[in-house]
């Protein structure tokens, strides 16, 4: 496997300013979490988070975005975002910082916020990703704080933050259903079979859902509308894949998680491929420029999904597939020209409407320019 930076630019690092910023305030955000467990976390978070390691943690990130504040204050770069930064740490340890007392019995609320899993999502998305990014760049002059940056940053927040609604109304729906299975007994309860042989079989029955549920958005006219949305990132990388409208976002977790839950998978196996899901969405639309050679037909890649994304004519309707490009070579909507990379992402003709607000509101306003 290698790697291509766009004409062997130098790789950028992260600014000091923009670091200090984002480690103060998410350990802001933590110490919050410790002070309103019951308002603020996800009791499964709460149940399977080593606390200690945690505290630990938020420690270093707090001692990391002082530290990277005054090096912005010195290198007078970012000195705004290092200011944040530095009155964000400096917030956190005046509430206690690492030491917050755990709170022994933790009321069961039916709706919480879940502030601690946007947090770890965030930190260790961002920390595995931009480190990929800088070290496998396939445009090596895209800055890590690229132009709207901060629109995706919004999004990946409400998207998170909502996980709640989501995971109530997909449940709620799933609960409905009662014993149901869609085999009838016909087939094998595959709940006895191996985790892994489970895993394999939600993610192609995931995918195929997906795959379809895809094609629909960008084929009725009212549903692109709302898909208009995430095809209006300009630049991608690892933050491009959370603008979503947040109705196709309930949309897509409820088409998907309701029939693997009527197919009698284990709960465990479900667990798995919410997180398999999670961090390949977050890769495919990544600034990674790695060849991955054949797996590329076997697994969806960065090159194999931002051909989905190109503003080229060549590419419209391509690529669906989240997980699985053969599904695609099954369909006849494959498109991968050899090891060649789209030029430009977006749409045609006039861009959306700008704001996290205002793009939630266009679908009920306008038909978006540059339907594929």
């Amino acid at each position: 496997m290698s790697s291509s930076p766009a004409n062997g630019t130098r790789v950028r690092r992260l600014p000091a300013g923009a670091l200090s910023a984002a480690l103060g305030l998410l350990g802001l955000l933590s110490v919050l979490c410790f002070h309103f467990p019951e308002w603020l976390t996800t009791p499964e978070v709460r149940a399977a988070i080593d606390l200690p390691l945690l505290r630990k943690l938020l420690l270093g990130g707090l001692l990391a975005a002082i530290a990277s504040g005054v090096a912005a204050l010195f290198l007078r770069a970012e000195r705004r975002a290092g200011l944040i930064g530095l009155a964000a740490a400096a917030l956190a340890f005046a509430l206690g910082g690492h030491t917050v007392p755990e709170t022994q019995a933790v009321p069961l609320r039916t709706f919480y916020i879940g502030l601690d899993y946007f947090v770890l999502s965030l930190f260790f998305t961002a920390l595995a990703f931009v480190t990929l990014e800088r070290l496998f760049p396939k445009r090596a002059d895209q800055p890590v704080m690229r132009a709207e940056a901060g629109l995706d940053l919004r999004y990946f927040a409400l998207n998170h933050l909502g996980v709640s609604l989501i995971l109530l109304t997909v449940n709620g729906a799933a609960a409905m259903a009662g014993d149901v299975r869609l085999t009838g007994g016909l087939l094998p309860d595959p709940a006895v079979m191996p985790i892994w042989l489970q895993f394999l079989m939600i993610v192609l029955v995931a995918d195929l859902t997906q795959y379809w549920q895809h094609r629909v958005f960008h084929r009725v006219p009212f549903l692109w509308r709302f898909h208009a949305v995430h095809h209006s990132v300009r630049r991608m990388d690892w933050l491009a894949g959370s603008r979503l409208h947040f109705l196709e976002v309930l949309f897509q977790r409820a088409l998907v998680v309701v029939p693997i839950h009527l197919l009698g998978f284990a709960r465990e196996a479900i667990d798995i491929y919410v997180i398999f899901a999670g961090i390949i969405t977050v890769f495919i639309h990544a600034n990674i420029g790695v060849d991955f050679g054949w797996l590329r037909y076997v697994i969806a890649t960065p090159s194999f999904h931002h051909w989905h994304h190109a503003a080229s004519p060549e590419a419209h309707d391509r690529n669906f597939a989240v997980h699985l490009p053969v599904l695609d070579l099954l369909f006849g909507t494959f498109h991968l020209p050899g090891r060649r990379w789209p030029d430009a992402y977006g749409l045609d003709g006039k861009p959306l409407a700008q704001g996290l607000i205002a793009q939630h509101l266009q679908p009920f306003r306008r038909a978006p320019d540059g339907a594929p």
